[in-house]
């Protein structure tokens, strides 16, 4: 068949789908007139049972795929709004912790997106209508149960619940099936095996590296700002570069120059344009379909970006694989007694003695190049654009560095534990800014939280990090940057899954050590040679595209300090 008539196929079946999907959901969530406008509320019931009682009597089933209630009785009965009503162990009554959002005279009463554009906003203002949980619609098909109280987040994390496939199998033919993407068995092998890789030991010569990465990023800002002082410059796309430059350096024992000759600004953008289209993706029911995406014009371009990002991972680790038939490098390596990321990848060896296979060992070089250096340059991009903004906090930062170095210019890895004022600025922005605004989990058996309510298995959970870093329960005042909500005496009165910019449990970010390392480098050097100042013509505007970017960029005027 011709190029040219599959994809005229292809769009008619896209166009068809399209369709359908619009007449079901305007059918799905109409609100009949002649229906009774009565809530009904339920409770549910510990154990394994789906079944359910409404408090009129009436028997329904919660639907493991739908996370929707519906009436053998009535089948229209789940338009009504539905709240839950547990009773919790602390003896106090709690109703609305999880609403199934079917009284649909909107879209958004449905909890169905709008658009990305207004993703964040609605997930924060369910979060507060019900400060536990609530139930998510991807379309008309798909669902989750989205969670934003810290005691839900322990309950969940302290399990040991697989990724959910329906989110994250969209990204596997981009990182493959690594760390990120894995479950059971082969996830704890992993797991086991890189874990060595983040010891202090290792981590400690990385502060040397990251600073040079960190100065060549600072000379180039120097230049720059001297051919148009008042011009501000957008803080992303450079500091992409910069943590790249770390995280190959670092982790992958690869010298690259991307910095100054911008020889992999195509990876960069390739990863921006991967993180967009994945994130697309996951929130359309449309593009569910493999066949289908690959004909669109979004899937022509992930493909294509896939090309791009695969050809640097390949080439970063043929040349480590080269390398290492170099007798005098493989002797070095042999002799230390931590090996840095990608030399524990090739050098690692099941339990029956085979290594890793190719593709094994892609997928995780290419799961740590984009984790290893996005994720860290969201974070250090919103903390620069948070500095700008409260300038009281940037200079006690500043001062804070002064006094630790004196009259050093390097910095050390003693002094990273000595930036206690800069590290609470530092986390106050990781909770205003989550790099990561949700992870997901597919639940493997039913779980019952603290209050009583009780899901069944195969349930998607999100737990939205973004919205509970601001429930108002556990954070007053939460958009107000205050970093002194981390100092000793407040952090130790809070909860203890209160704070995960990291998620938590067994699934935990493997590199948090190293990228709060390279934030407090980055910060400290910054700070020494520039004062930051917001552009006031260009306020960013928070998107998440599975990490947290801005729709318009992180724009600042960079004034030189004498």
């Amino acid at each position: 068949m011709e190029p040219w008539l599959q994809g005229v196929i292809a769009v008619s079946v896209f166009l068809v789908l399209a369709m359908i999907a619009f007449i079901i959901n305007k059918l799905w969530c109409q609100d009949e007139k002649d229906s009774e406008k009565k809530d009904k509320q339920v409770s549910f019931m510990s154990g394994n049972t789906n079944e359910c009682i409404f408090s009129n009597g009436v028997e329904g089933r919660y639907s493991a795929t739908a996370a929707d209630f519906r009436c053998e009785e009535d089948p229209h009965v789940y338009e009504n709004k539905v709240e839950f009503e547990c009773d919790t162990m602390t003896g106090h009554h709690t109703e609305n912790h999880i609403n199934d959002g079917f009284q649909c005279d909107t879209m958004t009463e449905c909890h169905t997106i709008p658009s990305q554009k207004e993703d964040l906003k609605c997930m924060l203002e369910w979060s507060e209508q019900y400060s536990y949980a609530f139930p998510r619609w991807f379309g008309i098909f798909f669902s989750s149960v989205v969670v934003s109280h810290p005691e839900y987040a322990k309950t969940l994390f302290a399990r040991g619940d697989p990724k959910a496939e329906f989110i994250y199998a969209t990204l596997i033919p981009w990182i493959g099936k690594g760390l990120i993407t894995l479950d059971g068995t082969k996830w704890h092998q992993h797991r086991r095996l890189l874990t060595p890789a983040f010891h202090y030991n290792i981590l400690k010569p990385y502060v040397a590296v990251i600073a040079d990465t960190t100065k060549v990023m600072l000379d180039k800002w120097e230049k720059l700002i001297a051919k148009e002082p008042m011009k501000s410059l957008e803080m992303f796309d450079h500091i992409s570069l910069m943590t790249l430059d770390s995280i190959m350096k670092c982790a992958f024992s690869h010298k690259s120059n991307c910095q100054t000759d911008r020889d992999l600004g195509y990876y960069v953008q390739a990863v921006s344009d991967l993180t967009l289209l994945s994130f697309r993706r996951i929130t359309s029911t449309i593009f569910r379909s493999d066949f289908l995406y690959s004909y669109t014009p979004s899937g022509q371009r992930f493909k294509q970006a896939c090309e791009l990002a695969h050809r640097h991972t390949e080439k970063v680790i043929e040349e480590r694989k080269k390398s290492l038939r170099n007798e005098r490098e493989l002797e070095k390596i042999q002799k230390k007694r931590h090996l840095d990321f990608l030399d524990i990848l090739l050098c690692a060896k099941y339990e029956d003695g085979t290594g890793l296979s190719d593709e094994d060992l892609r997928a995780e070089v290419d799961t740590f190049m984009f984790a290893g250096h996005d994720t860290t340059a969201s974070g250090l991009s919103w903390l620069l654009y948070i500095m700008a903004k409260h300038l009281e906090h940037q200079q006690k930062c500043r001062e804070e560095v002064k006094e630790i170095l004196g009259d050093r210019e390097d910095i050390q890895w003693d002094d990273l534990g000595k930036m206690t004022y800069s590290t609470m600025c530092i986390k106050e922005s990781l909770r205003i800014y989550s790099p990561v605004p949700r992870v997901s989990r597919k639940l493997s058996k039913p779980i019952t939280f603290f209050d009583g309510c009780t899901l069944p298995e195969d349930i998607i959970v999100e737990v939205d990090i973004y919205s509970l870093h601001k429930n108002p329960s556990i954070w007053p005042e939460p958009f107000e940057y205050d970093p002194m909500r981390f100092s000793p005496e407040n952090a130790s009165k809070r909860h203890s899954h209160a704070f995960i910019p990291f998620a938590a449990g067994s699934r935990n970010c493997i590199g948090q050590q190293f990228a709060m390392n390279e934030l407090k480098i980055a910060l400290a050097l910054i700070l020494l040679r520039f004062k930051l100042i917001p552009d006031p013509e260009k306020t960013p505007i928070p998107i998440p595209q599975i990490i947290l970017r801005s729709e318009n960029g992180i724009h600042l005027i960079l004034k030189k300090l004498n």
